[in-house]
Formats: structure tokens, sequence, C-alpha cells
């Protein structure tokens, strides 16, 4: 997948997530605790992937596209957390959460491609 799309699609999660993160915030403390959280987490995930598309080298582009993995699961950790907590409903965030999964399964396989490429290099 090229890379505009990847930012575009990106940034459109980040801002997908700040518009449920603000729905939860009113919900008292664990609602801002986790309102805050998946804000932070998502917009890292789009931040993070632009920062991946300037990577210097093969081990930079590697190292960032592992904090977008991170991040990425983190803010799908956020969203399943509020739905144990009642906080979404589920018919709300479940594209959302199918977003992350597939962005995910992505990024992970284009880092192993990367570290395959790599081994194979040294051998």
């Amino acid at each position: 997948m090229a890379r505009e799309v990847l930012k575009s699609r990106t940034k459109e999660y980040a801002h997908r997530c700040v518009k449920a993160a603000l729905a939860v915030e009113q919900k008292g403390k664990l609602g801002k605790l986790i309102s805050y959280q998946l804000m932070r987490s998502s917009t890292s995930v789009a931040a993070n992937y632009r920062a991946v598309c300037l990577a210097h080298s093969t081990d930079a582009f590697a190292a960032k596209l592992s904090i977008v993995i991170e991040e990425l699961d983190e803010s799908a950790f956020w969203i399943t957390f509020a739905l144990d907590e009642n906080l979404f409903e589920k018919n709300r965030v479940i594209e959302l959460l199918s977003e992350a999964k597939e962005m995910l399964a992505m990024f992970i396989a284009s880092r192993k491609t990367i570290q395959l490429k790599k081994k194979a290099k040294k051998e």
C-alpha cells in the first residue's frame, strides 16, 4: 500500500479515535483516563507513521515501525478496555477496532519482511 494512503489512513484513524475518546471523557475519572490514553496513543500512530516515511535507514524504518505497532496495539487496548467497562457501545467502535487490527496486521507483516531481508543480507 502506498505511503500516502497509509499516512491518510493512520491520520483518519487518529481523528476517529479522538472523537471516540471525547465521547467517554465525560464519564468520570476512568473516562478521563481512557480518553487521554486513547488520544495519546492513536495520535502517536499517525505521527510516528509519518516518521517511518522519513526514516534514513532500514534500521530506523524498522524501529519507527515498531513504535507505530506498539501505539496501535495500545489504542486498540484502550478501546476494548472502555468496552469492557461499558463506556462505549460496541456498535459505535467495532469498525474502529477492525481498522486497528487490519493496520496492525499490515505493519507487523511489513516489519517481518524488513527483518527477513536484513537477515538475508547478513547471510
